[in-house]
């Protein structure tokens, strides 16, 4: 007996080195670590941790109109919905994992009917058999049962439970990607907007001109009959006027495009946007506080929906290493069977139960597992570049916002000064011109300068108010 058991245990000591030998990993040369260094603050800026990110998007934005656009599209959009069921699916990824690694408890029943060869085994054996005495074993043979089967792997080498924290953290990368969805709905609603209130002040811009050149045109006229004036003058300022005129539909239908992308955005069919466009020059900007770059990577969503898909890579990678290890399965049954329903119920007789434990290890095709185990390093190490880049992209964003709102500041100051000595020169142009100390030619280069300069201004502060959109959206608000 004990000779058996030494034989036993030799047996399985040398099957289990056999598997450890086979269940060698190949390691990976290096792993690089990510970079998660920041400059302390940004170019020209103060060390300041007062963070305009940290401001909800209802009020960061005083626009009661623009506002309510910006809560109808958070609704109705349908890319931000389609993201919406995107989380959810990888909500129940996370239960699919999580029921892998725990028992698995079936319920069966059944029932079937056959006959055997009599010249075979079992076939011999029932010829022979008496169940009971005068009464032989049953042909056809029928079997009925009913019973609970359980399977288990046990995931000693945590391979199941790093699968499941890897679809937590999928999850969680699911849920910053809708984040990052929103704030850049919230930017975009908000740019075509203002991109709207300037068309709408371009448009008034342009019939202000137009009345201004067709009083000029009517006084050109009335020089021609005093034979002040040629014909050449009168049709060049004709020519203004079609020209502003032709200018004025362009806009229009500028509007009317920008109206329909914020519809869209909005999930709805096209219809007049709600604004108010008065007052668009003189509306104030407020000031944006910037912080320090590094709090970009708590605020920044694409900067988190990274760091998840790294962690989530990590644990990939420790997956794919298990693989190489041997898996563990308990098989169990409890139940009943006969081939009679009057004996199914028949205690001890017709009780069956079985417990089965089983080691499995890759011992030949083991390249798969490699190839796979290769594949799931380079996904971490694109993992770490990848989340590298959003901070590095994001950094560069901020700063560039914040140089560009500090030139289009000091443009804006030079554009107001061009407008007001272009709009004091229409008047001195046209009194000249009636005395003849101008020629038409300086009247109509005046008029066509200042309303350049009318749009350049009007373009500028347009440009102010996206600028102050995109550092707000680069600095991690717009989502909360």
């Amino acid at each position: 007996m004990n000779n058996k058991i030494k034989n036993t245990t030799s047996i399985l000591i040398g099957v289990l080195a056999l598997l450890s030998f086979y269940s060698c990993v190949p390691t990976q040369n290096a792993i690089r670590e990510e970079n998660k260094t920041v400059p302390e603050n940004y170019k020209n800026e103060l060390r300041d941790t007062l963070n305009t990110a940290t401001v909800q998007w209802k009020k960061f934005f005083l626009d009661s109109k623009l506002v309510a656009l910006i809560n109808t599209a958070i609704t109705n959009n349908q890319e931000l919905n389609i993201m919406l069921q995107q989380i959810a699916m990888a909500n129940n990824e996370i239960q699919v994992r999580k029921g892998e690694y725990l028992p698995f408890v079936n319920v069966y029943a059944g029932s079937e009917v056959g006959k055997v060869g009599k010249y075979t085994r079992n076939g011999a054996v029932e010829q022979n058999l008496n169940i009971r005495e005068d009464q032989k074993f049953p042909e056809p043979l029928a079997d009925f049962s009913v019973g609970l089967s359980a399977s288990w792997e046990l995931d000693i080498w945590k391979k199941l439970r790093n699968g499941k924290k890897a679809a937590v953290l999928e999850y969680l990368s699911t849920i910053e990607g809708k984040n990052f969805m929103v704030t850049n709905l919230v930017s975009e609603i908000a740019n075509s907007y203002y991109e709207l209130l300037a068309l709408d002040n371009q448009l008034i811009i342009i019939e202000q001109n137009l009345e201004i050149q067709q009083n000029a045109l009517k006084m050109v006229k009335l020089q021609k009959q005093a034979a002040r004036a040629t014909q050449l003058a009168v049709r060049r300022f004709e020519a203004e006027v079609y020209k502003n005129q032709s200018n004025k539909f362009a806009i229009q239908q500028s509007i009317v495009e920008t109206e329909n992308k914020i519809n869209l955005l909005l999930g709805r069919y096209p219809e007049t946007i709600d604004r108010d466009s008065g007052n668009f020059l003189e509306t104030p900007i407020d000031f944006v506080h910037a912080g320090i770059p590094s709090q970009l990577l708590a605020n920044r969503p694409d900067i988190r929906r990274a760091e998840y898909e790294l962690e989530a890579s990590k644990l990939d990678v420790k997956v794919a290493k298990a693989n190489f290890y041997p898996s563990i399965g308990i098989n169990t049954g409890v139940g009943l069977q006969a081939f009679q329903l009057k004996f199914l119920m028949s205690t001890p007789e017709s009780l069956l139960y079985s417990l089965v434990g089983d080691v499995v290890s890759p011992l030949i095709n083991r390249n798969a597992i490699k190839a796979a185990y290769k594949n799931a390093n380079s996904r971490q190490l694109q993992a770490i570049f990848a989340y590298e880049k959003a901070i590095l992209n994001a950094y560069i964003e901020v700063a560039n916002e914040l140089s560009n709102i500090n030139n289009l500041k000091e443009n804006y100051k030079l554009k107001e000064q061009q407008v007001n000595a272009l709009t004091e020169s229409i008047a001195l142009s046209i009194r000249l011109f009636k005395s003849a100390r101008a020629e038409y030619t300086e009247v109509l280069l005046t008029q066509r300068e200042a309303l350049d300069s009318k749009i350049e201004i009007i373009e500028t502060k347009k440009d102010q108010f996206l600028a102050n959109i995109k550092i707000y959206q680069t600095l991690g608000g717009g989502w909360n």
